[in-house]
């Protein structure tokens, strides 16, 4: 499978040790603090163990936010806040600002922090997956649902838990609109990407695999200029990953479509549709070049040289070439000046983010458990203001680029 994905780091959080000393006024009440405590760490452990599966980190992040629930779901009957939501200060680093951390004193911008990590825990597994050698169809299905997963992981966490922050997102950071959506439609083309693939190793029509290349593209140029209003400083590197696969994607949609226009005995068009391709494939080969020499956030690699880069314009060349000789022996069709209008719509094979939702709330929690934490029994924070706390980053298992194995889905 001849995929390579480019990936920011994960979210670093600092510890949190849920000791409400005083406050949790009953035996139930300190072991949901404990549980609170081991789930959490648990599921930052699974982060960075590369034996981790999705079936793995479903249970570790169930296991915590079934919980943490507790602390932010009305546990008295009444439509007033959980007592508990403010209690508890939170740090977090952000996958584009190096590792200085924001905090919240705020169970929900824990829970969108920690389910944003889930996603991109799910975007890393899938790239990890594609390096493999001799991937299976299974594995090959597994990359294709943990990209959608991911994508429905931040779809949801942008329109029902980031909109219930008391503390808007800062200008960069990971829980802002743009961000967040660049994420989600990155997650959606390199989704296709795995479609694309299949559809060219099982010899489905040209005209689908033009299609799919061509929406594929445009999901990488709206993802690009979702972000061009960000700092270039933390945000080129990953612009420049997105601009590289648009042209990829473009180069891939005129070459299929010009199998399609030879198919149809238009032979001129075919020409121009191949030429129009070696142009955005030698604009895909600049950006590839621009985008080892960029730093940033993410992974480093040199993509131009990997397998599935080299495979491309080897097709667009020997398809140009049996168009040209095509038309010197039968068709003798002019070249048309300009390269013929992409209007492809794909009628099928379009990737969609996998809705997601919470666990149930633990069977812990019930309100009269709730009713035993007294606020008034222990030291009061302030609740904490935005700040910047340099956080220690994780220890990422899969920062090396990954190695283009050739393999292709089978």
């Amino acid at each position: 499978m001849a995929h390579w994905f480019h990936r920011n780091p994960l979210k670093a959080t600092a510890p949190v040790s849920f000791n409400f000393y005083g406050v949790a006024g009953s035996p139930a009440a300190n072991k949901i603090c404990n549980d609170l405590r081991t789930t959490r760490a648990r599921l930052l452990e699974m982060f960075t163990d590369s034996t981790c599966t999705p079936e793995t980190m479903k249970n570790a992040s169930d296991a915590y936010f079934s919980l943490l629930q507790g602390f932010i779901t009305s546990l008295d009957g009444t439509t007033q806040e959980n007592k508990m939501r403010f209690i508890q200060n939170f740090k977090w680093t952000d996958t584009l600002q190096g590792n200085m951390a924001s905090a919240q004193q705020d169970a929900v911008f824990e829970l969108a922090s920690m389910a944003f990590n889930v996603a991109i825990w799910y975007t890393k597994f899938a790239s990890r997956l594609t390096g493999k050698e001799n991937i299976t169809e299974p594995e090959a299905k597994d990359v294709h649902k943990s990209l959608k997963v991911a994508a429905g992981i931040f779809k949801t966490l942008k329109e029902v838990h980031i909109p219930r922050l008391i503390t808007p997102a800062e200008k960069g950071r990971d829980l802002e609109p743009r961000v967040i959506d660049a994420y989600i439609i990155q997650c959606q083309a390199e989704a296709q990407e795995v479609t694309i693939a299949r559809a060219i190793e099982l010899k489905h029509n040209a005209s689908l695999i033009a299609a799919l290349s061509f929406e594929t593209a445009n999901f990488y140029q709206k993802a690009d200029h979702t972000l061009n209003t960000l700092e270039p400083e933390y945000s080129s590197k990953w612009r420049k990953y997105l601009q590289l696969k648009q042209y990829f994607y473009m180069a891939y949609a005129f070459c299929y479509h010009g199998q399609t226009l030879l198919a149809s005995d238009k032979c001129g068009e075919a020409i121009r549709s191949l030429q129009e391709a070696e142009k955005c494939y030698s604009r895909a080969e600049a950006l590839c070049k621009e985008y080892r020499q960029t730093k940033g956030p993410g992974t480093t690699a040199k993509p131009s040289e990997q397998l599935f880069f080299l495979k491309l314009g080897a097709l667009i060349k020997s398809t140009l070439e049996k168009c040209q000789r095509e038309n010197g022996f039968i068709y003798f069709h002019k070249i048309p000046a300009e390269p013929p209008q992409l209007e492809l719509k794909a009628s099928y094979g379009l990737a969609e983010p996998v809705p997601f939702e919470l666990p149930p709330l633990s069977e812990q929690c019930t309100a009269e458990v709730y009713a035993t934490f007294d606020l008034t029994k222990g030291a009061k924070n302030d609740k904490a203001k935005p700040k910047e706390e340099e956080v220690k980053p994780m220890k990422e298992p899969d920062l090396k680029p990954q190695k283009d194995t050739g393999c292709v889905v089978s």
